[in-house]
């Protein structure tokens, strides 16, 4: 990693999970990483707006540090490029969007809100998210289980702000047209939610951007292949 902080040492990197995930959705990176670098992993918790998501995680963030986000937390990432893009010194977008959230999207969250303020959580993070998420593959059972844990954990009150942050989520394409720093767009070849072309979109916006697709992975690469996705950041890193 070329860029240093003023002790010497590589910058952090902060992590943003997807929708209703924790710091497990990212243990294979943080595992590695961690060994070169100083990684962090900040929840998407405590508000019910993207951009006072991105408050929060700044306030507890280092000054100056490599941000990465999943789905949601890409979200999250690019509202934080706009607010203090002198922090930002990469970004690392993975399966996310930038563009608003669809009028016929949103109403399928209100159902859903309802649901899982009345006991019916489990159920909707297994029968109707996260199963179209994944790739087909030996694992996908154990990392649909993961899935459904780290959001139980979290909680219905926390699905409700998540799914009020990203109804109402901003447009990032002019974030991205005045992106200065290097970026990384990377994505599962298999991801039906979001889906490649979302990620050329963001690859052709931002000036200095490479898109690396990840075979055989679906929503949630990290942990569908995570070796591929780990040796990607880190060869991101060490261009930095």
């Amino acid at each position: 990693m070329h860029e240093m902080t003023s002790a010497g040492q590589p910058l952090p990197v902060v992590l943003l999970p997807g929708m209703m995930c924790d710091a497990r959705l990212f243990a294979p990176q943080v595992a590695i990483l961690s060994l070169a670098c100083s990684v962090m992993v900040s929840p998407l918790t405590g508000a019910d707006s993207i951009e006072k998501l991105a408050e929060r995680v700044l306030a507890d963030a280092p000054q100056r540090f490599v941000l990465g986000g999943l789905s949601m937390g890409g979200i999250v990432a690019m509202e934080i490029a706009r607010q203090a893009p002198e922090r930002v010194a990469g970004l690392i977008l993975m399966d996310t969007n930038p563009l608003p959230e669809s009028a016929a999207r949103s109403a399928t969250r209100e159902p859903q809100m309802i649901g899982a303020r009345t006991g019916r959580l489990e159920e909707i993070i297994r029968e109707e998210m996260k199963p179209n998420y994944l790739a087909p593959g030996p694992r996908r059972t154990e990392i649909l289980d993961l899935v459904v844990d780290m959001a139980m954990a979290l909680g219905a009150e926390v699905f409700v702000d998540q799914s009020r942050a990203l109804q109402r989520r901003p447009d990032q394409q002019s974030t991205l047209r005045r992106l200065k720093c290097p970026a990384l767009v990377l994505c599962g070849e298999h991801d039906t939610l979001c889906p490649l072309a979302r990620h050329t979109l963001m690859d052709d916006l931002i000036p200095r951007s490479q898109l690396r697709v990840i075979s055989g992975a679906g929503h949630l690469p990290v942990l569908e292949q995570p070796d591929a996705v780990t040796s990607a950041i880190a060869t991101f890193l060490s261009d930095l």
